[in-house]
């Protein structure tokens, strides 16, 4: 069995595979990739949240109760205001990789594969070529 660091089992008879289906699942959804890039530097408002991902708060609200659902977001009350923030940096880290997995689908050998000076570093997927 492969464990990570903390002892989670990370190999195919893992009992977390089945739910961590369904958390690519509810971030198949654009609007939902963009609510939590929305929520990475701070909690906001659902209406904070219509205006960065360009959609009606009621769709909005919609999405975040599908997140809220699968543990990704949290509510907080203020008044008649609620706001949402990422429940862990988990989350966070997941849609991060998978804008970087799409800008090697796009880019080849994107901005996070490159030095200041433009050289592709050893992580990126394309060798330097030789000068």
């Amino acid at each position: 069995m492969i464990e990570d660091a903390k002892g989670c089992s990370l190999g195919p008879e893992s009992q977390y595979a089945d739910f961590a289906a369904e958390v690519f699942t509810l971030l198949s959804d654009a609007t939902r990739v963009r609510i939590i890039l929305a929520l990475r530097e701070s909690e906001k408002s659902v209406g904070e949240l219509a205006e960065a991902v360009g959609k009606s708060p009621t769709v909005v609200s919609q999405h975040l109760a599908k997140l809220r659902w699968g543990k990704i977001v949290a509510a907080r009350q203020e008044g008649n205001r609620a706001f949402y923030s990422l429940i862990d940096e988990h989350a966070r880290e997941l849609v991060a990789h998978a804008v970087f997995q799409a800008q090697h689908v796009v880019n080849g050998a994107p901005a996070h594969h490159r030095t200041a000076g433009g050289s592709i570093t050893a992580e990126g997927d394309t060798q330097e070529s030789a000068s």
